[in-house]
């Protein structure tokens, strides 16, 4: 194995999911403080897929890590790399463990431990597998030649105490009694996770191991394994886990969990990582929320990091996803609109990329998500699109408003001139020559133009959908 870098050294920081599900939140905020900090120092980001659980994980998942990953920018510098592929490494290391008296043939069956870990819990006390901790090398190594089928165990110092320096949570001690003989090697040869993560990030030359505060209660363990080994201890750094509204941990009940569901639902990945960023760590300015790729990694540092659990607010992810709508460029924005049109069928009437994109720009400020370009505000790019029913009860019940946006229609069709200014002119023109307020007509005009009771400028529409469009749609008036 090659040595742990020094600390002069760039960092080197892994994100090691295990593909027994797709990228979830806590996931992806995790690979994102990872990816900052590497990128704030000018270090490295090593991928690695954590595949040793053969029964629930799959290719299928892997490849949703990936997507999930991808779409949120995550780019990683080296990987990605497969524990199924390093099997031999976990196991001689197990091997060089027993060499050195670190570790031992654990030779009980399921029934035994089980057994002893129902006396164990009855008495009060950690269960601790000591039966084959006592047996002479010669003895285990007599049981192994015949066939004996056996795990191997880490040997647990009995007294004293664990202990490390976390970059967040300060000095965590850990007393040795409460720790358990844990399985290294399984009896099959399957690596337990904390011998193959070790064996890992020290082959690896991770320098800084960043992950979730569940992960604390591990540590002791994988501490005196780096220490059996011979190796540095890497930085520590434990991150709050993310809750619910509700103070519970993070679950489908409190709405998408998965990264690619709130792709599905329309986030954009750029407000997805300055929402994400934000849950467990605070910038130096506290009162600034719209952090861009650039300020969040000149930004981002492990003295941010609090201690307390992140609250997952949809409230304020919804915000911060309108907020970036409203400020990205319709050029940028466009190709991920035009996702959501292939979604439904839509094909647009513009014939141009600049028609398209003055037209994202005209609704973009008050969308929500990025499924609105295809829903809520389809009326501005295809002519097949649905009327509120509230809206048409409320603006177009009256049979003489309908009549007289059916004579609007004719007026604009014959109009010499049709831009903003000219349309409103001839608008309350024509509703102080009918005796009514222009409001009336505007009113009725919006839902009759785009289906909705609330739209940008009537007049700024107007133009966006031009004259021939403008009339025939208002036309339309007495059938809705």
């Amino acid at each position: 194995m090659t040595p742990n870098l020094n600390s002069s050294d760039s960092p080197r920081l892994r994100f090691a999911p295990s593909p027994t599900g797709y990228l979830h939140v806590g996931g992806a905020r995790t690979a994102l403080f990872n990816w900052l900090f590497a990128r704030h120092h000018q270090g490295t980001l090593v991928l690695r897929i954590e595949d040793t659980d053969l029964e629930r994980s799959t290719p299928e998942m892997v490849e949703g890590i990936l997507v999930g990953l991808r779409w949120l920018g995550i780019e990683w510098d080296e990987g990605p790399f497969f524990q199924t592929d390093r099997m031999e490494l976990y196991r001689s290391a197990a091997q060089t463990l027993i060499e050195s008296d670190a570790a031992y043939y654990c030779f009980c069956t399921k029934e035994e431990l089980e057994q002893q870990r129902t006396q164990a819990v009855a008495e009060g006390r950690v269960p601790r597998d000591l039966t084959c901790r006592s047996l002479a090398p010669y003895e285990a190594q007599r049981r192994r030649d015949i066939g004996g089928s056996a795990a191997i165990r880490f040997t647990v110092p009995e007294g004293g105490s664990t202990a490390f320096d976390d970059a967040v949570f300060g000095r965590v001690e850990f007393a040795n009694s409460e720790i358990e003989d844990f399985v290294l090697l399984r009896s099959d040869g399957v690596p337990t996770y904390h011998l193959s993560v070790v064996v890992d990030d020290i082959d690896m030359r991770m320098t800084h191991i960043l992950r979730g505060a569940d992960h604390l209660s591990n540590t002791p363990k994988q501490i005196m394994l780096y220490e059996a080994l011979g190796h540095p201890l890497p930085v520590f750094a434990h991150v709050p886990l993310i809750l619910g509204p509700d103070k519970t941990r993070l679950s489908k009940r409190h709405g998408a969990t998965s990264v690619i569901a709130y792709k599905d639902e329309g986030i954009v990945p750029e407000a997805f990582r300055n929402f994400l960023a934000l849950l467990g760590w605070t910038p130096p300015d506290s009162s600034q929320e719209i952090l861009h790729d650039r300020e969040l990694i000149d930004l981002f540092d492990l003295s941010g990091i609090q201690r307390s659990n992140a609250i997952f607010d949809r409230s304020k992810l919804d915000w911060f996803n309108s907020e970036y709508l409203r400020a990205t460029p319709a050029a940028q924005l466009l190709p991920l609109i035009e996702e959501e049109w292939k979604k439904v069928g839509l094909i647009p009437f513009q014939t141009s990329r600049e028609g398209m994109e003055s037209t994202v720009d005209l609704v973009k400020p008050r969308a929500r998500n990025l499924k609105d370009f295809a829903t809520l505000f389809r009326g501005y790019f295809s002519d097949e699109f649905e009327i509120d029913p509230a809206a048409a009860q409320k603006f177009l019940k009256d049979d003489a408003v309908r009549e007289m946006l059916m004579e609007l229609a004719s007026r604009y069709e014959q109009a010499a001139e049709f831009s903003e200014a000219s349309t409103e002119q001839l608008l309350r023109s024509f509703a102080e020559e009918k005796g009514v307020k222009a409001g009336v007509l505007i009113n009725g005009a919006r839902v009759a133009l785009t289906g909705q009771g609330v739209a940008p400028s009537l007049f700024a529409v107007m133009a966006n959908l031009g004259q021939d469009r403008t009339a025939t749609r208002l036309k339309r008036s007495k059938e809705l």
